[in-house]
């Protein structure tokens, strides 16, 4: 089943498409990964206030791209910071906003993902988006957060066909919810070890005696390596593995980590390298050419970090080290879920140049997986 929205655009008159490939996600058909709870959307939206908007382009046989947007809440962000930490697997590739959120450990805009020849253009569109926020009339400085993985293979990247409209569009359009997956946003012209990619998502829900928090993630896949769903070595077993270099291993991974729990930067960027444990998880490897970065903020009202305060001091609850781990297992989890989840979403997709790559054999992988069982 496939689902489209249209909305009609003035300028070059695209149509914007939001798909979902696949009737039914990886857990429902019988593919459990990890021992921890989802939540009841698996979804980074099951953090409670996070919300996400997508713009999807693609029009006639070259332009595959388009926009998403994650907000850590509804409010001015740029007004009512959030703790936030970044932490690089491989650095081969563009992530706007890095050194502030390094030196100061919070974030002020929403997070964009768009492809790399479009990350001026969101950045723009995201300073453009704080700047217009009521509250906002004499601020001058803006640190907007933009990542990116390249979509070269089948969009017409060097048009640079994404816009700031589409990027406000995303961000003003982000709800809570359901998050569409697979070839969608920024996911729409990507490649994931050699199948289409996407976007994916999924959650966590830590044992109520660790807090009951949430985890949840975010991924715009575009990488490469020998593909495992579970533990079962799909690639192996399906002896496509060579396939997976026809788009070479190099690519990207993007990672988006919101939680509720109450962390500093510093337990965050702890949180953030757990990721890359589930990306190895699924086969990944972080090559040479691979820009894999994560993203990891914590929601929680408690932490948030105002602006403008008369007070000297900023007084916040956070857990203590010892407590930390549940939220590492959860991230891990959350993390190769929602990888597998962008594959199973994904659909076969043609683009610049007669292209094609062809989504993930389903029902091959669920007889792999059910022979792995026996």
């Amino acid at each position: 089943m496939v689902k489209f929205k249209f909305i009609s655009i003035l300028t070059l008159s695209l149509t914007l498409c939001n798909a979902y490939a696949q009737d039914k996600r990886p857990r429902e058909l019988g593919i459990e990964i990890g021992v921890l709870k989802t939540g009841p959307l698996n979804a980074i939206t099951d953090v409670s206030g996070v919300r996400v908007g997508q713009v999807t382009l693609q029009l006639g046989d070259s332009i595959r791209t388009g926009v998403t947007a994650i907000l850590p809440h509804s409010g001015n962000i740029f007004q009512s910071k959030v703790p936030a930490a970044i932490y690089i697997g491989n650095g081969f590739g563009k992530l706007t906003g890095y050194s502030q959120v390094e030196e100061l450990g919070n974030i002020e805009t929403p997070i964009v993902l768009t492809n790399t020849l479009s990350v001026p253009t969101a950045s723009d569109a995201v300073i453009s988006y704080t700047l217009g926020l009521k509250n906002n009339e004499n601020i001058r400085s803006v640190n907007p957060i933009v990542g990116e993985t390249n979509d070269g293979y089948l969009n017409d990247i060097r048009g640079r066909h994404v816009k700031q409209h589409h990027v406000m569009e995303a961000i003003q359009k982000a709800t809570s919810g359901p998050v569409e997956e697979g070839n969608v946003g920024a996911g729409t012209g990507t490649v994931c070890f050699g199948y289409k990619g996407g976007i994916g998502t999924s959650s966590r829900v830590i044992p109520e005696n660790f807090g009951g928090y949430t985890v949840g993630v975010l991924v715009q896949t575009n990488f490469g390596g020998v593909l495992e769903i579970n533990g079962v070595p799909i690639a192996k077993e399906l002896k496509n593995y060579p396939k997976s270099f026809t788009y070479d291993v190099d690519g990207s991974c993007m990672i988006v980590v919101m939680t509720n729990a109450p962390l500093d930067a510093r337990n965050l960027k702890r949180l953030a390298k757990r990721a890359m444990l589930g990306l190895a998880k699924t086969g990944g490897i972080a090559s040479n050419g691979s820009g894999d970065y994560v993203i990891a903020v914590s929601t929680a009202e408690t932490n948030r970090i105002p602006y403008n305060s008369p007070n000297l001091y900023l007084k916040t609850e956070t857990l203590r080290n010892d407590v930390v781990s549940p939220l590492f297992l959860a991230t891990i989890e959350a993390t190769e879920e929602a990888i597998i989840n962008s594959l199973f979403a994904a659909e076969t997709t043609t683009g610049v140049g007669g292209k094609q790559i062809e989504s993930l054999p389903v029902d091959q992988i669920l007889d792999l997986i059910s022979t792995y069982k026996k």
